[in-house]
């Protein structure tokens, strides 16, 4: 909105010349997402305590997280607020990328306020049946997927890091890959949100760098020297990212340990949605496994946790799946298995970054 009331007064007075930029834009953008969560963030904990929708605690897990019983939940709707309101604001809103990320973000927001909601109603840790999510989940990537691979001047080739050469054209299969991708994603994040703070710091790191990777696969001159593939309006969602960066920061300020609230699946799934969705349209598919490592470690935690389980009758792999929860029954405090997988997140996120000129 701000871009087309004011850029055009640049004709007249230089000074809005500066709304053109993408840049500027992007830093403002996460400017106002912050400020959004911080002003709006204690009224809405205050609502939903008084609301009484709190999270509910796994009675398998750590028993210090019996604890946290009592503390609010579907925080998310403070992040998908922020993003939406600040990505309307400052973005350029004749580009298509832009609506359908901002689709993903809302509708697996709403499968997570559903999923949310059916916890609270039955006061237990279990929510809509996970065949029933899913199939929520697929329908909405499935949609952007399609309108991706049909979209004009959209290519369905997949960029392999580390080789500038190999780009294999995957057709009608890349609309499969792509679904699976942000439906992935979304799961991964919601499986590592499980500790304060936990999701949100990775979550954060990874939109970081997508800021990077949109603005260099929008830049036509950008892209040829890095030899990435160049995608037409894809810039403009550096600008998303910033706004995703602000809110998760502004998210954080509530959500450190100990937290003063969650953000439940309708904040998990929309984050994840929206991570999967960015690296389809920047054409980064794969860096995605490595700038979100940590969500890929979480999710094949549980999946071979769960395997190993059945194939030897009983036997584990961890203590406990997700992995957060294996160092938490060794003996970590909760504080450190956050900053060390923030770390982590920071050393994944650097490497990715790396392999744009290692080709």
């Amino acid at each position: 909105m701000i871009y087309y009331l004011l850029y055009p007064l640049h004709t007249s007075y230089s000074f809005f010349n500066v709304f053109r930029y993408i840049t500027f834009r992007t830093i403002f953008a996460s400017i106002t997402a912050l400020l959004i969560c911080l002003v709006v963030g204690p009224p809405l904990i205050q609502k939903l305590q008084s609301l009484q929708i709190d999270q509910q605690i796994r009675e398998d897990g750590p028993q210090s997280h019996l604890l946290k019983k009592g503390t609010p939940t579907m925080g998310g709707i403070l992040i998908i607020f922020a993003v939406v309101f600040s990505t309307l604001l400052w973005t350029d809103l004749s580009i298509n990328y832009i609506w359908l990320i901002l689709l993903v973000t809302v509708g697996y927001g709403l499968v997570g306020f559903v999923d949310d909601y059916r916890k609270l109603a039955g006061k237990s840790s279990h929510g809509i049946s996970g065949k029933a999510k899913l199939a929520m989940e697929i329908v909405i990537a499935l949609f952007v997927s399609v309108i991706l691979y049909l979209k004009p001047g959209f290519n369905s080739q997949v960029a392999i890091p580390f080789f500038k050469t190999v780009s294999p054209n995957l057709g009608w299969g890349y609309v499969v890959l792509s679904t699976f991708i942000i439906v992935g994603a979304a799961n991964a994040v919601n499986l590592t949100d499980g500790l304060d703070g936990l999701a949100i710091g990775p979550a954060t790191i990874c939109f970081a760098t997508y800021v990077l990777f949109a603005y260099f696969a929008g830049n036509v001159k950008v892209a040829s020297y890095l030899q990435i593939p160049h995608v037409s309006g894809a810039g403009e969602l550096a600008v998303f990212c910033g706004a995703l960066v602000g809110a998760a920061l502004g998210f954080l300020w509530f959500n450190a340990y100990p937290a003063e609230v969650f953000m439940g699946d309708v904040g998990s799934l929309s984050l994840g949605g929206a991570l999967g969705t960015m690296a389809i349209i920047t054409k980064q598919e794969i860096l995605l496994a490595i700038v979100g490592g940590i969500f890929v470690m979480e999710t094949f935690s549980v999946i071979f946790q769960v395997g190993y389980f059945k194939l030897t009758q009983g036997k584990r792999i961890f203590r406990m799946a997700p992995l957060h929860h294996h160092f938490e029954l060794k003996g970590w405090a909760e504080p450190k298995v956050i900053v060390r997988f923030w770390i982590i997140s920071i050393l994944l996120a650097l490497m990715a970054m790396s392999t744009l000129k290692l080709r």
